[in-house]
């Protein structure tokens, strides 16, 4: 087994219907720039309040990929 390197980064994913669209909007659009994406960790979730009604879901998402070339 080779050794590698994997780098760990933090997002915000955010939805109008819920935490799980939030997160994958997260990983869905950081893989439009990342390559060989490994784990997607859910840290917090929240929701944005307006006028007593929830307005938007956040998930806050640890994603890691492989960093550097093989």
């Amino acid at each position: 087994m080779s050794e590698s390197v994997y780098k760990v980064i933090e997002l915000v994913g955010t939805s109008p219907s819920s935490w799980e669209d939030a997160a994958k909007n997260a990983v869905e659009t950081a893989s439009k720039s990342l390559k060989d994406l490994r784990i997607a960790e859910i840290t917090k979730l929240d929701m944005r309040v307006e006028n007593g009604k929830v307005t938007a879901y956040r998930a806050r998402v640890n994603l890691s990929f492989k960093y550097g070339a093989d």
